[in-house]
């Protein structure tokens, strides 16, 4: 799977960067929640409990995310250089 990530970044890299980081902020904000519709801290500490929590949650997701990333690039890429108006680098040749 590590050498598939690494052909993403190489052939489309900023896009996979931001969608793998917006599904990463997508779940952590999504846990968050949901933690807190569970447990209602009363203090800072407890606040940063919450977000340690959420964190840890999100971590054990990080395989679904990557393959989700690997899924999702391709498309979102075909859209974003649709909407731009541009044609996608060509990767640099290997030697």
């Amino acid at each position: 799977m590590k050498k598939k990530l690494s052909d993403l970044m190489e052939k489309y890299g900023p896009v996979a960067l931001v969608l793998y980081f917006v599904i990463f902020i997508g779940v952590w904000v999504g846990f968050a929640v949901a933690i807190k519709l569970g447990f209602q801290p009363e203090s800072a500490a407890g606040g940063a409990g919450l977000i340690g929590a959420a964190y840890l949650a999100t971590k054990v997701t990080q395989p679904l995310r990557i393959a989700a990333t690997l899924a999702l690039t391709p498309g979102v890429a075909a859209v974003w250089y649709r909407l731009r108006g541009q044609k996608p680098a060509d990767p640099p040749p290997e030697a």
